[in-house]
């Protein structure tokens, strides 16, 4: 239930990566929902004829994100665009920040004049080793983010201040990608930035308590996520491939959204 007087937003489009894709909240026919989806759904609900594109494609670089995703959106006249990039940049080994920030400062300054609401994420961030060899990055990104927001009167929603989006169980065992139950705290988060039940923070409650896994459950499942999915990884940065190459958008056109595609 709306608890202020927010106007309806009638349209949303998303941009991204696979963040914003969805991954890895995986429905049962294979496709993926994710967090923009169940905020279109909420926003769909409150709003008749709300319309939704995501344009997002899994393992895009923000340079990729600048050529082939923003001038798409800059043009569909939406109340709302969110914008996600830059991480999948940081995680690389060989980083060039000051092209990163450039970038995305060219992203903004084309998504902000062309919706009513530009809402920018200061990324969530797994706890363990990667985030903190990679958290300069990622901070130096955020700052960027901040900055960006305030010139342009985008909205940050701060989900690497969050530690309960920091548990090792709201990811899932590829150590990347969020659960369903990490999407559905995003897609509260924004829900609630934009106006929505803005006193609710559900979402940032941590999850309870459990026993943590005993010293050889850990290591299996070390040794499984090293096989499954760091070496992939590994292999596609040597090569110079990414997981999104050939695949087309998740959701090209400004339609009325109807749930997700089967």
């Amino acid at each position: 239930m709306q608890t202020n007087t927010t106007p309806p937003h009638s349209s949303l489009v998303a941009v991204g990566d696979s963040f914003t894709e969805g991954m890895s909240d995986l429905l049962p026919d294979g496709t993926y929902r994710g967090w923009a989806d169940l905020l279109a759904g909420r926003m769909a609900a409150h709003t008749p004829g709300f319309r939704y594109a995501n344009l997002a494609v899994r393992g895009k670089l923000i340079g990729q994100i600048v050529e082939e995703q923003v001038p798409v959106a800059a043009t569909m006249g939406a109340d709302v665009i969110t914008l996600v990039g830059g991480l999948n940049d940081t995680l690389r080994p060989k980083c060039d920040m000051v092209r990163v920030r450039d970038l995305l400062t060219e992203a903004v300054e084309r998504l902000a004049p062309s919706c009513k609401q530009l809402v920018l994420m200061r990324s969530p961030g797994r706890q363990g080793p990667v985030l903190e060899r990679f958290r300069p990055r990622m901070e130096e990104l955020f700052a960027c983010v901040d900055d960006l927001a305030a010139r342009h009167g985008a909205l940050v929603v701060d989900l690497y201040g969050a530690p309960s989006l920091g548990d090792p169980r709201m990811w899932d065992v590829d150590r990347l990608h969020l659960t369903a139950e990490g999407h559905r705290r995003i897609a509260e988060a924004v829900w609630q930035g934009l106006g929505y039940d803005p006193e609710d923070t559900e979402w940032r409650e941590p999850m309870p308590a459990t026993v943590p896994p005993a010293w050889v459950a850990r290591r299996v499942a070390d040794a499984r996520f090293a096989r499954q999915y760091l070496l992939p990884w590994i292999a596609r940065r040597l090569t110079g491939r990414s997981s999104g190459d050939g695949l087309p958008p998740k959701r090209p056109d400004l339609l009325p959204y109807e749930g997700p595609r089967r």
